[in-house]
């Protein structure tokens, strides 16, 4: 009964200190304290923290400026050129697709052709899973192999030419595996050139811009875009690229290109300030490869398709895996703006974490630096009264006048 007592006092006893503390009034106090060291780690953390509010948040940043992220953009593409393959003439029907487009484009740089294929029964490739087989009882007729050619018709056949069988399919014959005809690569992609003409509107700050740069009329427009060569100095409003430009600053080796095919990515950036005249904002391009190369089975880029015919009255078809080269523009933009709000959130900010120096101050003063108890006596001062008379002491005083700074030059050893 009497430990049940003591326990509701206690608790009581804290609640009303707890509550009566509440209401307590803390403002800082003054105090000078003559330490060299501390003073230099105080300036020195102030510097910090001043010069990356001015460098960074300030200058670099522009923290001043409100910004817009999220343009609205457009991306037109063309391919352009001719090349000489074989006794053949091709051009942009030939080898882009599609021909113009949007953010994407490719060109075919390497071709593998099967000549001749209709729809009948031929043997299954020696690769695929339980095709190899010695009788008809190895297949099973019906069944489809989503890794093979086809629907197999349950005969045993010998494989084209060779000695060994394998289980006979219904597809189009002969298949690909077999008859396929390997062309040389198109070097002289290496000189096709891609349009590609991008307009970026930022909404909030009603700014319309252009990679292309403004002429006088179109036909002076016309003449500068059938001549010029994007270069980064000297051509930087010019919209034609070179596919071995492209190659060369994706660190890409076009031959090796041509070989396996592969996806690159065109990157538009553009970084607008509009504190000053619009006409200064400008694209920089960047161009990076996006195809997985570490994973060679899936690495590259290439897609099939098939030109139809009809051969004797039967449908015929030649089918054409191509590789190449795929171009995905992406644009990203950023616009800013002097604007006060941002202008005053920042400066607060910077005000505010210049604070952070005391704090840091304080903790090396109270834990590290000799005597830190007589700097935390007069650190913390508690008032309840005001005493009727002013007393003095060795290190501090409080007058009539209600002053409440200290100063440690004299009097405690540091």
């Amino acid at each position: 009964m009497c430990e049940g007592s003591r326990f509701v006092t206690g608790l009581r006893d804290f609640v009303k200190e707890y509550f009566l503390s509440f209401w307590d009034y803390e403002t800082p106090k003054v105090m000078v304290v003559k330490n060299r060291t501390l003073g230099v780690i105080y300036r020195s953390v102030q510097f910090l923290v001043i010069t990356y509010f001015i460098w960074y948040v300030f200058i670099s940043q522009k923290a001043y400026q409100e910004s817009e992220t999220r343009p609205e953009s457009s991306v037109y593409t063309l391919m352009k050129g001719t090349a000489v393959h074989g006794d053949d003439i091709l051009d942009t029907v030939e080898y882009a697709r599609p021909s113009e487009g949007g953010d994407v484009i490719s060109t075919i740089l390497r071709r593998e052709v099967t000549y001749d294929q209709s729809q009948g029964t031929c043997a299954e490739h020696f690769n695929v899973a339980n095709a190899n087989c010695t009788k008809d009882s190895d297949c099973v007729q019906g069944e489809v192999d989503f890794d093979g050619h086809g629907r197999r018709t349950g005969r045993c056949v010998q494989y084209y030419n060779h000695t060994f069988k394998t289980c006979e399919i219904q597809s189009w014959c002969p298949i690909e595996e077999y008859a396929v005809v390997r062309e040389p690569a198109l070097e002289e992609a290496i000189n096709f050139t891609v349009f590609i003409r991008n307009s970026i509107h930022f909404p909030k700050f009603k700014v319309l811009r252009g990679n292309i740069k403004d002429a006088s009329n179109k036909r002076d427009m016309q003449k500068y875009l059938n001549k010029c060569q994007y270069h980064e100095e000297k051509e930087p409003y010019c919209p034609n690229f070179r596919l071995g430009y492209i190659a060369h600053k994706a660190r890409e080796n076009f031959t090796e290109l041509c070989r396996t095919g592969g996806v690159i990515g065109v990157f538009i950036n553009w970084q607008c300030n509009l504190d000053i005249d619009p006409s200064n904002c400008k694209p920089t391009y960047a161009f990076r490869r996006l195809d997985l190369r570490k994973d060679q089975a899936n690495s590259g880029y290439y897609y099939r398709f098939a030109k139809y015919y009809r051969k004797d009255g039967v449908e015929s078809r030649t089918l054409i895996k191509a590789y190449g080269i795929r171009l995905d523009v992406i644009v990203h933009g950023h616009a800013g703006k002097f604007s006060p709000i941002p202008t005053i959130i920042s400066t607060v900010t910077a005000m505010t974490s210049v604070g952070i120096c005391t704090i840091i101050c304080d903790w090396i003063m109270l834990t590290f630096i000799d005597k830190n108890e007589v700097y935390s006596d007069r650190k913390f001062d508690e008032v309840i009264k005001e005493p009727p008379v002013p007393i003095s002491t060795e290190l501090s005083y409080i007058n009539s006048f209600g002053s409440n700074h200290s100063d440690l030059s004299e009097g405690v050893p540091l």
